[in-house]
C-alpha cells in the first residue's frame, strides 16, 4: 500500500512554544501554503483519506478537497501534557532535562514519550495494512510523519528529528 503523509501548514504560535496536541491557529498564510500542498496532490487518487482531528489537519484536508476524510485520534501530535503552550526555555519542570536526554522513552509530565506516540501510529498503520486500499492519504503532524517513516523503515529512530517534514510537506511511504 502506498501512503502519502501530508503535514499541516505552519501554525500561528511563537517559535519555541511547545504546542503538541493543543488545537492552535494556523498562520495567515494558510491559503497560500495550502494551495502549494494541494497542487502537489493534483492527479493523485486515494482509496481512503485520514486526518488528525486537530483543526490544523482538518482545515488542510478540507482545502485539498477531502472534507469527509476519517478523523483518527491515533494520528494526533505527541501529547506534551503540562508543557503544552509553554516556551521550552521557560519550562521549569525538572523532568524536561530527562526528556531532552531521552525523549524516546521519557514521558512529558502528564503527557507522552516519543515511543508512546510511535506505538499509537504503529497501531494505526498495522490496522491500515489490513485494509484493501492501494493508495491512502493521511493529513497529520510532524511527529506522526516521523513515526510513520520509522515504521516503514525509511528513517532510523536515532535520526528522527533530522527527518522532520516541512509544514505543508508531503512524504510517500509503502507499508
Amino acid at each position: 500500500m502506498v501512503v502519502y503523509l501530508i503535514r499541516h501548514t505552519s501554525v500561528d504560535v511563537p517559535q519555541g512554544v511547545c504546542y503538541g496536541q493543543t488545537d492552535v491557529p494556523l498562520n495567515p498564510t494558510f491559503e497560500e501554503e495550502a494551495a502549494q500542498t494541494s497542487a502537489r496532490l493534483k492527479g493523485l487518487q486515494f482509496d481512503k483519506v485520514y486526518m488528525s482531528p486537530l483543526t490544523r489537519c482538518v482545515r488542510l484536508a478540507t482545502f485539498c478537497g477531502y472534507p469527509d476524510g476519517e478523523r483518527d485520534d491515533r494520528i494526533k501530535e505527541i501529547n506534551f501534557g503540562d508543557w503544552e503552550m509553554q516556551r521550552f526555555d521557560e519550562i521549569t519542570d525538572a523532568n524536561l532535562q530527562k526528556w531532552y536526554a531521552d525523549y524516546r522513552n521519557v514521558r512529558a509530565t502528564n503527557g507522552e514519550s516519543f515511543q508512546d506516540q510511535y506505538q499509537r501510529v504503529a497501531d494505526f498503520l498495522n490496522e491500515l495494512r489490513q485494509k484493501p486500499y492501494k493508495q491512502v492519504a493521511i493529513f497529520a503532524h510532524g511527529g506522526v510523519l516521523i513515526n510513520a517513516q520509522i515504521y516503514a523503515g525509511t528513517v532510523k529512530p536515532e535520526e528522527a528529528f533530522g527527518a522532520l517534514t516541512p509544514y505543508g510537506g508531503i512524504i510517500k511511504i509503502e507499508i
